[in-house]
């Protein structure tokens, strides 16, 4: 690393609680925490809540929540740029004393009759310099604009893209305070990100034509920019931009769906970075691996597929009891009657590599935990049929003289009872398992009945053989 790039590390994530933190925010918050880790520096947190209107308490306790649950734990802040106002007011002093930036006086009408006569003679729509060389004071309604460098080229040199010229003919002299006082997003980020010692501003590519208006407004107050990293969008299946129809609004959702951070963050993670061929990463790996020259330059799509994939990896990854009390809250949700962490955790082990999601293995865990199981009725009338009864009937009687049930000795006496009676396997072990479970599907017949236990295995058998007409 050369230059700037020598001194520690600082990224930092600024999202602005107008919204949920959605997966295009939790991503870039990945990578500037990837990038703080990888080179063991500083990751900082600011809440960009400038927008009074539409910035809202839930929203940055929805951002803090879900950038905890993917476990990116940050440095430095939260910092409120609402809080930071006499920071900026500073600033602007600053710029206005030394020349840099100045006072104007034109009424928006004004200026909406100026944007229509440009575009009426072609021209792309900017403010004329009205007011830039009459050193206006100050006065209420006023705005402060930068004294923007309008000849030349300002070059950006992205990390990921390589380097970006903007011919400043293109740029005008934009407003850094409005008319009610209050500082523009272009402007405050700069000062942020300036006073916070941020090395590296990693973002989204939607905001590469804030940056050459952002580099000379650093010049300007005579601080070095940072390095730039633009990472594109995230598209959906359909190649649009992922929008809400492509799935949950909210990172939160994802774990309200069954999602494990672990996938999330691995997930996130993939989208628009490689490392050769390999899909699946530790956190430890992703910190270890990470780099942004591995960021493509291309869209990334968002595939709830592979997303579902790797969390039924980390389903089976994750050990037996964090696993119990991850599916907890889900079981109470479906208003399952409670259960003893041990059976749980007999429950987790027979579904574990089954599911997919925390919802999909509560729901297939209901013949667990309910007394009265219902019968799917195409599964009854195919299985529980009057030629197994009474094999069903034996089954019932050498259970009740067992002191407990275990699968080897339940699978002998099984096999002794379906040659007896001259049954396929196959249908003897449907009827039980619609007797015990209510379907067709489930983990293994034995393991299921030890879990189930001797008492309810027993008691459903009977009613079993009671529903056979």
């Amino acid at each position: 690393m050369k230059g700037r790039e020598m001194s520690k590390v600082v990224t930092r994530f600024p999202p602005s609680p107008t919204g949920h933190l959605h997966i295009g925010g939790a991503r870039t918050a990945l990578f500037n925490w990837l990038f703080a880790r990888h080179h063991h520096g500083k990751f900082v947190l600011r809440i960009e809540d400038t927008d009074r209107v539409r910035s809202k308490p839930e929203y940055v306790d929805d951002i803090l929540a879900g950038l905890k649950w993917l476990g990116l734990n940050w440095d430095e802040g939260p910092y409120f740029q609402s809080q930071r106002m006499e920071i900026y007011k500073q600033h602007i002093e600053k710029l206005l004393a030394e020349g840099k930036a100045y006072y104007c006086y034109c009424t928006p009408e004004e200026l909406e009759r100026k944007r229509k006569e440009a575009m009426a003679r072609g021209e792309k729509p900017r403010y004329d310099g009205t007011c830039r060389f009459k050193n206006l004071p100050p006065k209420p309604g006023a705005v402060v604009r930068f004294k923007s460098n309008l000849v030349g080229e300002t070059v950006v040199n992205d990390l990921i893209h390589g380097p970006i010229v903007f011919n400043n003919a293109e740029l005008d002299d934009w407003i850094l305070q409005r008319s009610d006082g209050t500082p523009t997003y272009n402007f405050v980020v700069v000062v942020d990100d300036a006073t916070m010692g941020i090395t590296h501003v990693i973002r989204g590519d939607d905001h590469i034509n804030n940056t050459p208006k952002q580099i000379q407004l650093y010049e300007a107050l005579g601080y070095e920019p940072p390095a730039f990293a633009h990472v594109p969008m995230i598209l959906g299946p359909d190649k649009t931009k992922l929008s809400k129809r492509h799935g949950a609004a909210s990172v939160l959702e994802y774990k309200e769906m069954g999602f494990l951070p672990e996938a999330m963050v691995n997930f996130l993670a993939r989208l628009g970075w490689s490392y050769g061929d390999q899909e699946i990463f530790s956190l430890q790996e992703l910190i270890e691996k990470f780099d942004i020259k591995r960021i493509g330059k291309s869209a990334a799509v968002f595939n709830q597929e592979k997303l579902l994939w790797l969390n039924a990896h980390y389903i089976k990854e994750t050990p037996d009891e964090k696993l119990a009390d991850l599916l907890v809250p889900f079981l109470e949700k479906k208003k399952y009657p409670p259960a003893p962490k041990e059976y749980v955790v007999k429950v987790v082990q027979t579904l574990k590599t089954r599911a997919k999601t925390l919802v999909e293995m509560a729901e297939m865990a209901d013949f667990y935990f309910l007394e009265d199981i219902a019968y799917d009725p195409k599964a009854e009338k195919k299985f529980l049929v009057p030629e197994v009864r009474p094999a069903l009937e034996e089954m019932l009687k050498a259970m009740q003289q067992m002191p407990s049930l275990n699968e080897e000795q339940l699978e002998q006496v099984f096999r002794a009872i379906q040659q007896k009676y001259g049954l396929k396997p196959r249908n003897f072990a449907q009827a039980i398992r619609v007797s015990l479970t209510g379907r067709t599907v489930s983990p293994g017949l034995f393991e299921v009945m030890t879990v189930l236990g001797k008492e309810r295995v027993i008691k459903r058998l009977k009613a079993g053989i009671d529903r056979i007409k």
